[in-house]
């Protein structure tokens, strides 16, 4: 039972990571984020409020204890936030590079525009 909940575990990272690389910052990526992050805060309550409620339901899933349930957690959303921040930083890159290439091309002097010096 256990490698069934490894298995479903590691698809779910890569489902999460390919969805979350694949668009751009728009209304949909954020909604998920900020679904997920309530999701997360929700869990998080229930779980420091009711312990056992959280080891029950790692027993659900094959999982000894309700700790590792929260490691497997922590370790998905660790890379979640590691594929948007990546894509932030590629977006911003991409922007970067751009505004150079229009300010390098602004500030070239023309040819037609000096004195004949």
């Amino acid at each position: 039972m256990l490698i069934v909940i490894q298995v479903i575990l590691v698809l779910a990272v890569v489902l999460v990571a390919m969805i979350l690389m694949r668009g751009g910052s728009n209304a949909r990526h954020l909604a998920i984020r900020r679904l997920m992050l309530m999701v997360f805060t929700f869990v998080a309550a229930l779980s420091i409020f009711f312990p056992q409620l959280l080891t029950t339901v790692a027993g659900w899933f094959g999982i000894g204890r309700g700790t590792d349930l929260v490691l497997y957690g922590v370790v998905v959303w660790l890379l979640i936030f590691m594929a948007t921040t990546y894509q932030r930083f590629r977006q911003t890159e991409i922007s970067l590079t751009k505004l150079s290439r229009r300010i390098a091309i602004d500030e070239t002097p023309r040819v037609w525009e000096t004195d004949g010096k």
